[in-house]
């Protein structure tokens, strides 16, 4: 009876057993599985952008990187979810090769988001940047044009008589992700015009500081003879002398939809605002956007008694010509059509 009763028991433990061992076995299997489907990689090897938008849930996160081909299943992005926890972050993100589920989860938990970089050149005002945005497939030129001609609120606080946001869409290089509208990618720039004008101390006559520094940044691509280019036009202000700067006439007609390229003798007798031949004192705003050089030229022009100017940009010599007297300004000239002249004959 005893002998039947421990023989009962020992297949009972065997039959544990073996369920244990199997369940034991299926276990080892289904996380071999899992292992292959979160590590082995996977998806387009074409670019293929997936918008996760903010607050999106675990499952419709899965969902839609399955939808896109990026994912081969769904659940092992549950699985992830469950072993790393973390916060799946919102945005745009890029893939554009094969790669295992691990590393799709980690992108989304650090957010590593999909940005195009937008550079503003020093100098481009908002015609060139409307351009670079449509270019860089950020949006069009329209809307960035219709952003920086009616967003002056942005300004209003420093600049009160800003007609648009020209000369303060800071030169950078600005990373942005998609989707982006126009007021925020002018935003962006604006924060970077306050930071700037903190750093160099521009708090004051902010408007006169910013249009001087855009006149600036046209004449000359040489650093250290901004702050004689910004002399040469704080004196001229201050005698109440024509500033006669090509560039506003240029930027006048581009407002108005007439640059043809040069600027002609009909432009030069032309009644616009900008017509710093006709019309005495700074042009009625920035021309551009100036970088931190030309702004601390503005703010700091150099000490001289200079009233003229050959601008560098136009001199084969490479530097801008000097002078006082209209006299001096009359041999410069001379000099830089001769020098003119030899850089054609070579």
């Amino acid at each position: 009876m005893g002998s039947r009763r421990r023989s009962s028991r020992k297949k009972s433990r065997s039959g544990v057993a073996t369920l244990f061992s199997g369940i034991l076995v299926l276990a080892v299997l289904a996380a071999g599985a899992a292992g292959w489907l979160i590590l082995t990689p996977f998806g387009p090897s074409g670019e293929t952008l997936v918008q996760i938008p903010p607050g999106s849930s675990t499952m419709r996160v899965a969902r839609q990187l399955e939808e896109a081909g990026v994912l081969r299943s769904r659940y092992e992005f549950y699985v992830l979810r469950w072993v790393r926890r973390g916060v799946l972050k919102a945005g745009v993100y890029k893939f554009d090769h094969p790669a295992a589920a691990s590393e799709i989860y980690s992108r989304i938990a650090r957010g590593d988001v999909y940005t195009i970089a937008l550079t503003v050149p020093e100098g481009a005002n908002i015609f060139d940047i409307a351009a670079r945005v449509q270019q860089a497939g950020l949006g069009s030129k329209q809307d960035f044009l219709q952003a920086a001609m009616t967003n002056i609120s942005l300004v209003a606080d420093f600049d009160p008589r800003a007609k648009s946001l020209e000369g303060y869409l800071f030169p950078d290089t600005y990373r942005f992700s998609p989707p982006v509208s126009a007021e925020q990618m002018a935003a962006a720039m604006v924060r970077q015009f306050r930071i700037a004008a903190e750093q160099i101390g521009l708090k004051e006559n902010v408007h006169e500081v910013v249009t001087l520094a855009s006149l600036v940044e046209h004449e000359t691509a040489l650093e250290a003879e901004r702050p004689l280019v910004a002399s040469v036009y704080a004196n001229r202000l201050e005698k109440k002398m024509a500033l006669a700067a090509d560039p506003t006439i240029i930027y006048g007609l581009e407002l108005e939809g007439r640059y043809r390229g040069t600027i002609y003798e009909s432009d030069l007798q032309s009644d616009m605002a900008y017509n710093t031949y006709r019309h005495a004192g700074l042009p009625p705003g920035p021309i551009g956007n100036p970088g931190l050089p030309s702004l601390k030229a503005a703010l700091h022009p150099a000490q001289t008694d200079y009233l003229y100017f050959v601008a560098a940009g136009n001199n084969p010599q490479g530097h801008s010509l000097f002078s006082a007297t209209l006299d001096e300004q009359i041999r410069n000239v001379a000099e830089y059509r001769k020098a003119m002249r030899q850089a054609g004959a070579r």
